[in-house]
């Protein structure tokens, strides 16, 4: 059971092969043996699953189930869940239980999904490599010695050590592609606006996107369908008509089913940076791309490489604005012993962040402070206009841009901690798609020395059932995305 997808778990529910709370049993069974180990768990509650998946077995005897209607699903602990400890990954927030629902985790629950449990993180979303958590690092599946990528990094550990059988995760330069590369998995970004972030604990508000994390592009669609939707009590979601993001999953020829697409290659991905092995294999697939019959042709993205440079300007600034709000005094952590107001600031918001948040707040504190804000703000705002306008014309010449994910496959824990240069680049081929709100995809490639790696396919704007598809014609051609870390299956 554990190796079924989604609709073939839908199908076991509504045929009675096994009901939801034996579903949830198995899963918390697999938690309880699997997690100290991986450490891809915060929080699980197992009275509460349980009487989720008991009112969900009453739905579907009634007739009343949809496609997520007693599957447990597990979310990313940056989604405020009702009666859930919800900490973002942070001592600032390890005693806060959340008084209502975040807008993904409401949609969920009102298809009928059982909430499986709270997943690690970054602390509050910040870091390539699941290290920054307050509750210890996540651990790869694939090499309990390296990283699972971050900073949705325990939701990927969970779904591909069959600990859940699909997560949801949030991508602000790449939190949810980057661990989806590293750990084999399909984890895709929403173009930004589709998924509301009611909530979702604020990183960086113009960048920050929920998005799923899967075995394969077909269960993404599924989740994606819950998940999407206008929410009036986000100012940033786009009220737009639903989709179905399964619709075009399947059709067209059998034997050519990509004809007349067109794929486009940018010179930036495909120069010097890239593991050699990550890249062969990347090329590998592209030729898979061209036997279905897509077409390829050469674009650029001239802008490319100042896109770190520029998000590590405006993420941090927005998220120097967000943090403020962790004083002390309303919720959250705060400091014992202090001797007056401006004491508690200080010594709680100290105590209560870790290492890796603070550079960041002490980072946009310092661009957006007086004399530095046209210099450098605002020079990254213009430049990520530019960026903007680099896809805009390559999507004039193709309907997809593809490259790697990942300049590698995943690293030692503690090999880039020292270095937080080195740890940034880890996204430099994804962090230009949430700079300009795109979508994009990221699915298994194949395997360097035993790691996975992971192919990023690019979309315009409200492309997202396009690039399903293409995801989903190269998985029929492939079998990557069905590997399993030993010791799991």
């Amino acid at each position: 059971m554990i190796e079924h997808d989604l609709r073939a778990l839908r199908r076991a529910l509504a045929a009675k092969e096994i009901s939801s709370v034996e579903l949830t049993e198995l899963y918390l069974q697999r938690i309880a043996r699997h997690n100290p180990q991986l450490n891809a768990y915060i929080s699980v509650d197992p009275e509460s699953s349980l009487a989720q998946a008991r009112a969900a077995d009453q739905r579907l005897a009634s007739g009343e189930g949809g496609p997520l209607t007693g599957i447990p699903i597990a979310h990313k602990d940056i989604f405020c869940s009702r009666g859930w400890l919800t900490t973002c990954g942070s001592k600032m927030l390890g005693n806060f239980v959340s008084p209502y629902d975040a807008a993904v985790i409401a949609r969920f629950a009102a298809a009928g999904a059982v909430l499986l449990g709270k997943t690690n993180m970054d602390e509050f979303a910040m870091g390539s490599s699941n290290e920054t958590s307050f509750y210890g690092p996540v651990k790869n599946p694939w090499d309990a010695s390296c990283v699972p990528g971050g900073s949705s990094g325990g939701s990927a550990a969970a779904v591909v050590a069959r600990l859940a059988p699909a997560a949801t995760g949030t991508d602000t330069g790449g939190s949810i592609r980057q661990p989806a590369a590293l750990c084999n998995l399909t984890g895709m970004k929403p173009t930004y606006g589709v998924v509301s972030r009611y909530g979702m604990i604020a990183f960086a508000s113009s960048l920050d996107q929920a998005g799923p994390l899967a075995r394969s592009a077909a269960d993404c669609a599924l989740l994606l369908n819950t998940m999407a939707g206008f929410d009036e009590r986000d100012s940033t979601s786009l009220d737009r008509p639903p989709e179905d993001y399964s619709r075009e999953l399947d059709r067209g020829a059998a034997d050519r089913p990509l004809a007349g697409l067109k794929i486009g290659l940018p010179e930036q991905f495909f120069g010097e940076g890239c593991a050699p092995e990550v890249m062969q294999l990347v090329d590998t697939a592209i030729g898979e791309y061209r036997r279905l019959g897509a077409e390829t042709v050469a674009v650029s993205l001239p802008n490319m490489d100042l896109s770190v440079a520029a998000y590590y300007v405006i993420a941090p600034a927005e998220a120097s604005s967000n943090l403020a709000r962790f004083d002390g005094v309303r919720y959250g952590y705060r400091a014992a012993q202090y001797e007056d107001l401006n004491d508690l600031y200080g010594k709680s918001r100290a105590q209560g962040f870790g290492a890796e948040v603070k550079r960041r707040i002490l980072i946009g504190t310092y661009v957006l402070s007086h004399g530095y804000y046209d210099a450098y703000y605002l020079q990254a705002q213009r430049i990520r206009r530019l960026i903007a306008n680099d896809f805009a014309e390559a999507f004039r010449q193709c309907d997809v841009i593809v490259g790697p994910t990942s300049p590698s496959t995943a690293f030692k824990l503690g090999e880039k901690a020292a270095d937080p240069v080195q740890m940034y680049l880890s996204d430099i081929y994804t962090i230009a798609v949430n700079l300009a709100g795109l979508p994009a995809i990221s699915l298994p490639c194949g395997f360097a020395g035993g790691l996975p790696a992971g192919l990023q396919l690019i979309g315009d704007y409200f492309t997202e059932a396009r690039l399903l598809d293409v995801a989903h014609r190269y998985q029929q051609a492939s079998s990557w995305h069905l590997q399993c870390p030993a010791g799991f299956a």
